[in-house]
This record gives structure tokens, sequence and C-alpha cells, in this order.
């Protein structure tokens, strides 16, 4: 069992995830977009757009200035190479994991258990009988074509979600219908499983659940380098006590290796093809929803940064704001900032930005560059720099200087 150093271990996450060498500044082809989806497996989506969809920041983290429709042929045009399911959180994932990663499907809270039964059933029979009609479906759509009352329930947690559009997402959750991408307003259109995937015979393969989790579990690893086996299991969010014992046979196979990080009890799993650099050089803005901070112990373990994500928190309990991305320089995350795009204004705001302890002397200026990029490659003609944070002032200064 090898024994790693912090630093080291940091390095070899770094290289895992295509964030330690500095990128190449041209415009990516849709094959570059392709390997770098591969390497990360998973491209969490979520449907705040204060800044940009979440699934389209880690490729610009770790490509620069790509072109997002790059991105949105993969999972939109057949045969897709990507497709939409719950991996992490909704995610875009490789079509060949999504049988291994339904029968971990585990997620009850958008199931349809309290609809009636007898409405259940004909709301899923007139549901799949309107898909197999023709073109992908919005919810909405469907809704509308059934006649179904398209009310929201006074009470109830979260979205309060009809009758109909819950039966819909129970067959998502199911696997039984997919999305074949989604509109300009970022509505999923919904269509037969088979329909979506680029070998039907997906649709209908059923892994032996070990098996299934043997696969998550070794794709994880591949993509985090080195990590203990509740950072492999939260990146498919799959049990971390199976996992550890998937791995742990996938140690015995020798498909992977365990080692520790400076001399701790705690194992971690080593992925034979993990490189380790000499150095990291890279530097990226990351979004809330990159898979280099979905876990957050690992995050804080390896470097020394605690994040938690404020969107749900009340905006005057709110310590370093709305959508907050922290700032990778090398290999130490070195600051954090509060982005939001003004498109009517064409201008990227930076509400507030916060320097961490110790952060490198040439944080400010890096920060400076990095903004700027990602202003043009938004479209935007501006970054402003709030006054709020204490690295705001030296910021506004770099920044002031570049525009």
């Amino acid at each position: 069992m090898p024994n790693l150093t912090t630093a080291q271990a940091r390095r070899i996450l770094l290289a895992a995830q295509g964030l330690h060498r500095p990128r190449v500044e041209a415009p990516s082809s849709r094959r570059a977009v392709a390997i770098a989806v591969q390497r990360l497996q998973v491209l969490q989506i979520d449907s705040v757009n204060v800044l940009a969809r979440s699934h389209y920041l880690p490729l610009f983290s770790r490509l620069g200035s790509y072109d997002p429709a790059h991105l949105d042929a993969l999972y939109s045009r057949a045969p897709r190479r990507l497709v939409e399911y719950w991996a992490h959180e909704a995610s875009l994932v490789a079509p060949e994991l999504f049988p291994h990663l339904r029968v971990w499907q585990r997620r009850t809270w958008m199931g349809a258990a309290s609809v009636p039964a007898a409405l259940r059933q004909d709301l899923e029979s007139s549901i799949l009988d309107l898909l197999d009609r023709g073109a992908p479906l919005t919810a909405s759509s469907i809704q509308r074509l059934l006649g179904a009352d398209t009310g929201r329930p006074a009470e109830g947690w979260g979205w309060r979600w009809t009758a109909a559009k819950r039966v819909l997402e129970d067959l998502f959750a199911r696997g039984t219908v997919g999305s074949a991408g989604r509109t300009a307003q970022f509505e999923r259109l919904y269509a037969p499983i088979a329909d979506v995937l680029p070998d039907p015979g997906l649709a209908v393969e059923e892994p032996d659940r070990t098996q299934a989790l043997t696969v998550l579990a070794e794709r994880a690893a591949g993509a985090l380098g080195v990590a203990p086996a509740r950072s492999v299991a939260d990146y498919f969010r799959t049990p971390v006590r199976e996992t550890r014992a998937v791995l742990d046979g996938l140690v015995a196979a020798g498909s992977l290796h365990t080692a520790s990080v400076d001399g701790g009890s705690e194992s971690w799993y080593l992925h034979p093809a993990a490189a380790l650099p000499r150095q990291a050089r890279g530097r990226a803005l990351l979004s809330p929803f990159d898979s280099l901070v979905f876990e957050r112990d690992r995050l804080h373990r390896l470097f020394d940064f605690h994040y938690r994500i404020e969107i749900y928190t009340p905006a005057e309990r709110r310590i370093h704001g709305y959508y907050v991305l922290p700032f990778l320089l090398r290999d130490a995350i070195a600051a954090r900032v509060d982005l939001k795009a003004d498109r009517s204004a064409g201008r990227l705001m930076v509400r507030a930005s916060h320097a961490e302890p110790g952060a490198p002397s040439d944080t400010s200026a890096e920060l400076a560059e990095e903004l700027c990029l990602l202003a043009r490659w938004l479209g935007l003609d501006a970054v402003v720099v709030e006054d709020r944070g204490n690295l705001a002032s030296s910021l506004s200064m770099q920044v002031g200087r570049l525009l």
C-alpha cells in the first residue's frame, strides 16, 4: 500500500479530472468535447441559469472557449453519445452506463406512489401511448394533449407536481422513457427509452446489481484517480457499504490498488491509470456542480476548502453569495466568486469575491484573466466587480487593466 502525501493525492485528482495543466486557448472540436466528457463520466444538470447551465461549465473549465453546440449534439442527436439519467443527480452519462445506473436507482421522491393506483395506471398507459405515436414531447405538451389537470396542488414539498407530471417522472426514473434532449427553455423532451438510446438493447439489459455497481465504481475511481470509498460512491450516488465491497473486489482482482494518505488508516482506492504530475499548473473557475467539488469531505481533506452552495440559503444569511464558483489556481483553491450574467446589459457581474487564507500573490491577476475569458465565452462585453469581499478591490484593479 503506497503512502501518498496530501499534495500528491491532490495532483492525482486534478490530473484525473483534466485540471492539472494550462488549457490551449483555441476553438475546441466536437472530438475534444467528447474526450473531456468521457474523462469525467458524468456532467450534472441543474436548472439554475444565473450564469450558464451547469452542464456547460465543467467543459469550459477544462477546454476554455468551446462551442456548447458540440455538447448539445452529443445528447440531442441520434446516435447519441450521451443520455440524460439519474447519476450523481440528473446528469449526462455514456449510454452504456444507463442499465447499470437503472438497477441502482433509488430516488423515490419523484415517484408516483402518492397518485391513486387507478389514476396512475390510466395516466401511465396514456402517456406511453402518446409517446409511441411520434416526436418527443415536453411534460407540458403531454399534459395538454391528454387533457390532464394542469393545476398544481396547493400544498406539498418541492415543485408540487401534478399527477400526470408525477407519473411521467416515475416513468423516467424507472428507465421506461428517456430524454431526447432539452428545449431552448430547458424543458426535457420525453421519448420511449429505446428511441433515445443508440443501442435499443440497452433499454432491456438487466445486469446483476453487483456487476452493475462494479462497473460504476471502476468508472468513478478512474474519474477521481484516487479517492476513499465514500467519494467513489458519491460520484454516481451509490450506497457506500456496497460500493466499498466491490472496490475491495476490484483490488483483489488487480484492477485497483489501495493507498493511504499521509499515513492515515483509511484506505483510498488508486486507479492504475492514474497519473501523478510533478506539479499542477492549471487554472479554472469551477461550477458549484463540477465533479471536482461533488464530495465536500474530500474537497476539504485535499484542498482545505470548506464549500457549501448557498442558493437555498436566505439572502441575509449567505456568507459568500448566491452562485459561488471556487477558483482553482495551480494546486490550490485560491478564491471564490459570486457570479451573475447580466445578459441584457452584456455584463458579467462579480457580486462578491473572496480570497482564501494563504492565497497566492497572483490570485487577483489570474482570476481577472479567467473572468474576462469567461465573459467572452458567454458573449458578454464587460466584467463588473462589485465592492464586496476581501478580494474585490485588487480584483477590480486587475480587471480594469485588462479591459
